[in-house]
């Protein structure tokens, strides 16, 4: 095992080196650490393979991989062939094979581990996950219950008797992450069933990108051209990768009539009624200033309903209180990596507090975070699948029509 061990930090090392040499200082930190982790990852699982009849397999996807990362150093947006044979086997064995550490302690340590190609045949529950939605109606309700803290909150229960005023539809689409997962094709499709679904509003929360798409506004301006069939209905807010290529984002929605707001608000007219929109750019510091101070720029609009898109649902805590009768965010696909799937709610941002999907609760205000269009970051989603659907937000009476 001595080559393979010889080889694969050769093959860490040219990542490196392409990475420094055709994208800088900062991409190369990056693949240091994830191709390190990866390195470190195969080095102590690869004894468990070497005896089986998947060890070539192994090897070639192990290669695969190397391939897939350096070639990120000249991002672009890749024919499905190339994402068929690279990319995605490329990020599915890569998931798998860091899921796979733990096996590979062990057998360091003289254990003989259990299942030994389970986190692989996890990594292609992902792949399932990662290419499919989930459809969902969600019903929220907006009413007068008072919350201490942050909490999650339970969803309405729509009733079987007639409404005195039928709920705003909503169709939100998040983090859809234009890239290896999430073609040109697939996002357009997506936008052309919620055009299809024929909504009051589509608020769209941000992370429009992944490093693959930034170079040509062409992928998200025809992924996003279904949208222009309901001209008025559609408004978006940036998330934080939309900082790395702002008019690309920009010049997209624009062209297809979505209205991007940053920093401000307006009135959307609707088939429901009027709703005032207040939309926040994503900010890296003094995120309570900064939501502080838009807020108070636009105060509320009496006897309106008030909905805000906040991409990070971080920063729900730091969003004055009555900003917003709802808010719209993103950002953590739903927690990417979590128990959803088996009917659990756990997923991994909760280590860190964070509002990971679904609704939740501070005072009167409430947060609506949905799991994502896409996914980025760690390869693949596991156990949280993305979400599409409408969702349905109910006025009680005490509100104001």
């Amino acid at each position: 095992m001595t080559w393979f061990g010889a080889a694969s930090l050769l093959l860490w090392l040219v990542v490196i080196v392409c990475a420094r040499l055709f994208r800088g200082r900062l991409f190369a930190m990056f693949a240091t650490v994830v191709v390190g982790l990866y390195t470190l990852s195969a080095l102590a699982f690869a004894p468990l393979a070497v005896d089986t009849r998947a060890w070539p397999l192994f090897l070639g996807l192990h290669a695969t991989v190397y391939l897939h990362l350096c070639l990120l150093s000249r991002p672009r947006m890749r024919p499905l062939i190339y994402r068929a044979l690279i990319s995605i086997p490329a990020s599915t064995f890569m998931a798998g094979t860091v899921l796979s550490l733990p096996w590979g302690i062990a057998a360091r340590l003289g254990f003989q581990p259990w299942l030994p190609w389970l986190p692989y045949a996890l990594s292609l529950v992902g792949l399932l996950q990662s290419l499919t939605h989930r459809r969902s109606e969600v019903h929220i309700a907006i009413d007068d219950s008072f919350v201490d803290g942050i909490r999650r909150h339970a969803l309405h229960q729509p009733a079987t008797q007639p409404l005195v005023r039928r709920p705003l539809r909503i169709v939100q689409i998040s983090d859809p992450h234009l890239g290896p997962f999430m073609s040109e094709q697939r996002l357009a499709a997506i936008c052309q069933r919620a055009v299809a679904m024929d909504p009051d509003l589509i608020l769209l929360t941000g992370d429009f990108l992944t490093m693959e798409s930034q170079g040509d506004v062409g992928h998200l301006l025809r992924a996003l051209s279904p949208l222009a069939a309901l001209p008025g209905r559609s408004f978006a807010c940036f998330g934080n990768h939309d900082h790395e290529a702002p008019h690309i984002v920009q010049q997209a929605l624009a062209q297809n009539g979505i209205r991007l707001l940053l920093d401000e608000a307006t009135q959307a007219r609707t088939g429901w009624g009027d709703v005032e929109i207040l939309g926040f750019d994503f900010v890296f510091s003094d995120r309570a200033a900064h939501l502080q101070r838009v807020s108070a720029r636009y105060p509320r609009t009496p006897g309106l309903l008030r909905i805000a898109l906040l991409h990070d649902p971080g920063a729900f805590r730091h969003l004055p209180v009555g900003a917003a009768d709802l808010v719209f965010s993103g950002h953590t696909h739903g927690g990417q990596l979590g128990l959803l799937s088996v009917g659990g709610l756990w997923t991994v941002p909760r280590l860190v507090d964070m509002p990971d999907h679904g609704l939740w609760a501070r005072g009167r205000d409430r947060l609506y975070v949905h799991r994502g269009t896409g996914h980025y970051g760690f390869p693949l989603r596991l156990g949280v699948p993305a979400e599409e659907g409408v969702i349905h937000v109910h006025l009680k009476q005490s509100e104001p029509e």
